[in-house]
């Protein structure tokens, strides 16, 4: 079982991570793309980077905007080191900031 991250260690993770914001219990960003076939290629790009550290987001799509919602079943649905290690891959390979 993994472990939730205290508020003041999900403050220094979001330090790092642009953008992204702690809502709900999950860190979440909606990255905007100049197209569909970009936003589908990201989460293609970001499909493998979950695939990788067995953890994967929920998220929606709908035209050029993917939102994305990072949190841990097995913590009790709360952001753990697991989450906020894929929020900084899937910030590493975004293109649109």
């Amino acid at each position: 079982m993994s472990s939730a991250l205290t508020p003041a260690k999900i403050k220094v993770a979001l330090a790092a991570l642009p953008g992204w914001r702690c809502e709900r219990k999950a860190l979440a960003k909606t990255f905007t793309f100049d197209s569909f076939r970009e936003a589908l290629s990201f989460m293609v790009r970001v499909g493998f980077e979950a695939e990788a550290l067995d953890h994967h987001p929920e998220w929606t799509n709908v035209f050029n905007r993917v939102a994305i919602r990072l949190n841990t079943h097995d913590a009790g649905g709360r952001v753990t080191a697991k989450d906020a290690e894929l929020a900084r891959r899937i910030q590493r390979i975004s293109w649109v900031g």
